[in-house]
């Protein structure tokens, strides 16, 4: 069974039960893409409207008390306002996702989603009625469902919306994962590695100060992903087209912000230049500046311990844990899937920014048309971070073992350790302990035996983890300074 719909382009069959409408189906057959729509903008575009309905209600009352009788315009009923509300609000919760047919990659700028919602907010309403759905002369997807609103304010304010709430669970997240690793930092400040420069051993360390450079990259990751709402809050809602709220009351546009401010407990503000945020998307391309730091610093902190602890590392210091079979012709073979996945996104994120940065500068004159693709690539990087942190903390730092006495045996069989002894011996002593443990694969104490550079009690001393990690050295430290 079909419908009927028309618009100005002529008519389309619509399947009877179908919540979406003509446009939409427009739009479906225009952009034949399978990239799916992001269920999280969906969501808030439901809330905005909701916005939109109980404001206007709020000025219908507020003009009917002060000019009564007088008021010659048309007003939306109750009865059709409770019906349109019910319908946001179940849009609000996902409910119909399956009738918004639009994907993500689009062109319109956006006119697309917005009718696709219209239509399912206003079919939905008039099956809250008892009537059938295309039952446009009771209730419009134009005239009632969109009354106020423009795709140019609802649409980009909706995704402002969607990408808070996602912020703060990125926040979260982030924070979640640097306390485990904090806990790691804490219990291996005195687990003595060598320290690498370029894959080669360099200076002695300790897995401490490798995981504190990872709290602290996360700790600046957590830092400035929590400001990122300060910079978003300013949104264009009541702007209607192109910022000049042209065909909106007044009133509306000043109490509509506030009102989505209530129903989502986000910090939302009004801009104060409705115009600028309409046509200006460079806020976007700062939140996802700091969502690609972010990543960068995962793939750095999951490309370290894939490395460590990968089968080229003759003496494993780390040993990540084993998730799932990683052959299936090689047996036993076991794969570091985590880092891989982590990798991954980080990658993924990169290339976003990429689509980000470039076609926020193709916005043209008033308007930019290519926030659909905008607001899906920023959703798609926030769920990919959101989920490679959620698995690197439950499924790498979790689990995750410090092999203690190979990193403290690699260290001591490594040159790099003779580096602590330069201010007692020189650097070409030094040198030479190195070159003879390079040589002959002997440990320090070994080649220090044969070379009778340095007293051997001085020397267990030096090395004592307490004194090989302390910042830089003093004249007053003992043996600095004797012959």
């Amino acid at each position: 069974m079909y419908r009927t719909e028309k618009d100005t382009l002529g008519e389309k069959q619509i399947p009877s039960e179908a919540l979406y409408g003509i446009h939409a189906l427009r739009a479906s057959g225009n952009f034949p893409a399978k990239t799916p729509f992001p269920v999280e903008w969906y969501r808030a575009v439901g809330i905005t409207k909701l916005a939109c309905y109980n404001t206007y209600r709020k000025f219908r009352d507020a003009a009917l008390e002060k000019y009564g009788e007088k008021l010659n315009i048309t007003l939306i009923s109750d009865d059709l306002l409770d019906a349109l509300a019910g319908s946001a609000s179940e849009v609000a919760e996902g409910k119909y996702f399956e009738h918004f047919i639009v994907p993500a990659v689009q062109g319109g700028a956006g006119t697309s989603i917005n009718m696709n919602v219209n239509e399912i907010i206003a079919n939905a309403a008039l099956l809250r009625s008892g009537r059938r759905c295309g039952d446009y002369n009771t209730i419009d997807p134009t005239e009632h469902a969109n009354i106020y609103q423009s795709t140019n304010d609802v649409i980009p304010t909706a995704l402002t919306v969607a990408v808070m709430r996602l912020l703060q669970e990125l926040e979260a997240q982030i924070n979640s994962l640097r306390t485990k690793i904090e806990k790691l930092e804490r219990g291996s400040r005195e687990k003595l590695r060598p320290g690498f420069t370029q894959m080669q051993e360099a200076v002695p360390s300790s897995f401490g100060l490798l995981f504190s450079t990872y709290n602290d990259a996360l700790s600046r990751d957590w830092w400035r992903v929590s400001k990122c709402s300060e910079r978003l809050k300013p949104v264009n809602l009541g702007g209607g087209a192109t910022g000049t709220g042209i065909a909106i009351p007044r009133f509306f546009i000043m109490e509509v912000v506030p009102e989505l401010r209530r129903l989502t407990g986000l910090a939302l503000s009004h801009s104060e230049n409705l115009a600028d945020t309409t046509s200006n998307f460079d806020k976007w391309v700062e939140i996802h500046a700091t969502l690609k730091a972010h990543a960068v610093n995962l793939e750095k902190m999951t490309s370290d311990l894939r490395l460590l602890a990968s089968d080229i590392a003759e003496h494993k210091s780390i040993i990540i844990p084993e998730k799932q079979v990683g052959s299936s012709i090689m047996p036993g073979k076991i794969n570091p899937v985590i880092p891989e996945f982590v990798i991954s996104v980080a990658h993924k994120v990169y290339s976003n920014d990429t689509l980000v940065s470039s076609l926020c500068g193709q916005g043209c004159l008033e308007l930019n048309a290519y926030l659909p693709v905008i607001g899906c690539a920023v959703i798609e990087s926030l769920n990919l971070l959101i989920s490679a942190n959620l698995t690197a903390e439950n499924n790498l730092i979790e689990g995750l073992i410090i092999n203690e006495s190979s990193g403290t045996w690699s260290l001591l069989h490594s040159p790099a350790i003779t580096t602590a002894l330069i201010p007692y011996i020189g650097y070409h002593q030094s040198a030479k302990l190195s070159g003879l443990m390079k040589e002959k694969n002997h440990d320090i104490f070994e080649a220090n035996r044969i070379l009778k550079i340095i007293d051997e009690e001085r020397l267990q001393e030096i090395i004592r983890p307490g004194n090989l990690l302390k910042l830089g050295f003093s004249l007053d430290d003992p043996g600095i300074n004797e012959k």
